[in-house]
């Protein structure tokens, strides 16, 4: 296939909820899938591994001190993922088998910040099964504040496939306009931009981002239902009695540079939707628009990025 295009694979899955070891199997499968199919690159959604904390909307979940939400807590947080403790290792290792690029939503445990906190983390994994990047989301959302800590600028970073250039970020941070900028001035013209699953997320700021960057918008969501809640999970009657029967619909869509539709929300079902997008489309639109580039006047605005990893610790020579 010509380096000038690029076949995409959307997983729209739901995890093995909070289960890690039977979400990554899945995982697998579904790289093995893509990679069957000849694809370049498969994304997941936000959280994917090993999933979004639904239940905190459900049970309560800003009462302080609360048994419930702590023991629903430590369940989450033995099943995140150590990225420095070879969790990933059997995915990287499908992901270089079948020389595809993947981007992968997962719940951190960090070891460079106590190896206790939970970060909603992008990891890029590219067709060499090497880990690029991880991405700690900046700035979780309302209630997911509850359960997961802010970020940093360290995973900020773009990524050549073939003749593109990969970005991603993790719902909400799409609203960034800085975050978005920052990857603009990288080169970026496919942006990734993940979500747990809805396609009232999706449906506005997908067409919006790919008109403001002239690049391809890949935006997947999860899909995940009651049903989806494993049967011996820790307090499940407390989160069913209040959840809907779907809590993720999906809403995973591809716009174009132009921002026109290459693949409409998709809704209510799980699947691997696979799309191809051609270069020379990015180069037809950044003729009368590049944010970037001739569009832009950095001697007036500029924009700086910190990527250093935060940490408390600062360790002076030996």
């Amino acid at each position: 296939m010509s380096k000038n295009t690029l076949k995409i694979g959307l997983a729209q899955i739901s995890p093995v909820w909070l289960d890690k070891e039977r979400t990554i199997k899945k995982v697998r499968k579904y790289i093995q899938k893509a990679g069957k199919k000849e694809c370049d690159l498969i994304v997941f959604g936000e959280a994917l591994l090993p999933g979004y904390p639904y239940w905190v909307a459900l049970t309560n979940g800003a009462k302080f001190d609360d048994e419930v939400q702590k023991e629903i807590f430590a369940h989450y947080a033995q099943n995140a993922v150590h990225i420095n403790d070879e969790d990933l290792n059997d995915i990287c290792l499908t992901a270089a088998k079948y020389k595809i690029a993947v981007y992968l939503g997962t719940i951190e445990r960090a070891f460079d910040r106590g190896g206790h906190s939970l970060y909603c983390s992008l990891v890029y994994i590219d067709q060499h099964g090497q880990i690029r990047s991880v991405h700690r989301k900046l700035q979780p959302t309302y209630e997911e504040r509850l359960v997961w800590s802010q970020g940093d600028g360290n995973g900020i970073k773009v990524h050549p496939l073939k003749n593109f250039t990969l970005g991603g970020l993790n719902c909400w941070e799409n609203w960034m306009p800085l975050s978005r900028t920052a990857l603009y001035a990288m080169g970026e013209d496919v942006h990734i931009a993940v979500w747990p699953g809805s396609k009232r997320n999706t449906k506005d700021i997908t067409k919006f981002v790919a008109r403001e960057s002239r690049s391809f918008v890949i935006s997947v969501s999860g899909y995940m239902t009651k049903e989806d809640i494993p049967k011996d999970f820790p307090h499940r009657e407390k989160i069913i009695k209040k959840a809907p029967e779907v809590l993720g619909d999906g809403g995973s869509c591809i716009a174009g540079p132009d921002g026109n539709w290459i693949l409409k929300p998709q809704c209510n079902k799980e699947g691997l939707f696979v799309k191809k997008i051609r270069f020379e489309e990015v180069l037809k639109e950044r003729q009368n628009f590049d944010p970037a580039g001739h569009y832009s006047r950095p001697e007036v605005t500029k924009l700086n990025i910190n990527r250093e990893r935060q940490s408390i610790l600062f360790e002076e020579g030996e």
